[in-house]
């Protein structure tokens, strides 16, 4: 008990001093009574908190009354810790639609950093699709669209970069969930002014610390990480191991946090997006978006005992 109080007590100094000092106004509206650390976009005008929010498979629940009702209590949870980006994908079932019954039950369209895709192998069909899906999700406009796992990649970031310069949305960027597409995903962060790349980064899989993300941070570009837990694979194998006892210096309470802090202190990631359904699990997810975060030390001792394991 006394190491939670520790945990809130130094959370709320996080939040107070992050107040204070920033000078990026928020995204939208009104801060919340929490506030995660945040990081500011390179090249962008705005700051993320570390932690947003996923919907692959989580969100796909079709008209049930009862799952879209879960699924608004985690987003009602989401945004009252602070919780601002949900990303989304036509790949992903009614989950466009589901955020968009959320956002318009919970009154948040002004709170959510609308993050969506477009994912068809035909440009034709790209725009339609992306105003599909603007009106699933009940917004005037998204802030970040992204090319799906590069699917028709040149069509369709050209479409997108016309739509920005024309104000239909705010920020352009491109996906990969596969390691065996860095390659190609290096060529167009280097080849064309991305806002944001989104590919997978934990604490297995590492790759991208070796490229991708020092080219990031050279060009400038927002990183969102996915898969976070493996799709739950990662939590699953870590759940009966013992987490460290010196977990407790950076308040990671669990394996969730002490996977997400670790993401989300590399200096070049925007933005974690682990998926969930329950609201008690978006709250921790939130949580671990807070002071003391490890630092590189901290973060190599992390993977030698997730290694050895």
């Amino acid at each position: 008990m006394a190491h939670r109080t520790l945990s809130r007590r130094r959370l709320l100094q996080s939040m107070l001093s992050l107040a204070a000092s920033t000078a990026v106004p928020a995204l939208h509206g009104d801060i919340p009574e929490q506030t995660p650390l945040k990081r500011k976009v390179p090249g962008t005008d705005i700051q993320l908190p570390l932690v947003g929010l996923g919907s692959w498979i989580t969100f796909n629940v079709g008209n049930d009354p009862a799952l879209l009702k879960q699924c608004t209590a985690v987003m009602e949870a989401f945004f009252a810790m602070g919780g601002c980006m949900i990303d989304s994908s036509p790949m992903y079932g009614t989950s466009q639609a589901t955020i968009g019954h959320g956002l318009e039950a919970l009154d948040a369209v002004k709170q959510v950093y609308a993050t969506d895709k477009v994912w068809t192998s035909s440009h034709e069909e790209g725009s339609k699709q992306i105003e599909a899906s603007r009106r699933d999700w009940g917004v005037s406009r998204f802030d970040l669209l992204q090319v799906h796992n590069l699917v028709a990649w040149e069509e369709h970031l050209e479409m997108l970069f016309a739509m920005k310069e024309a104000g239909e949305i705010r920020h352009v960027g491109i996906t990969t969930s596969h390691g065996r597409r860095h390659d190609t995903l290096e060529r167009i962060m280097r080849d064309h002014p991305l806002d944001f790349v989104q590919l997978t980064y934990n604490i297995v899989d590492r790759e991208a610390e070796s490229r991708l993300l020092p080219l990031a941070r050279e060009r400038g570009i927002g990183v969102i990480a996915n898969r976070p837990f493996q799709r739950k694979r990662l939590i699953r194998y870590l759940e009966d191991k013992p987490l460290p006892p010196w977990a407790a210096d950076i308040d990671a309470g669990g394996w969730a946090q002490f996977i997400l802090k670790f993401i989300v202190s590399h200096p070049d990631i925007s933005c974690a997006i682990p998926a969930t359904t329950r609201a008690d699990h978006v709250r921790e997810n939130m949580a671990a978006a807070a002071e003391p975060l490890p630092d590189a030390t901290m973060r190599r001792r992390m993977v030698d005992y997730v290694q050895n394991l």
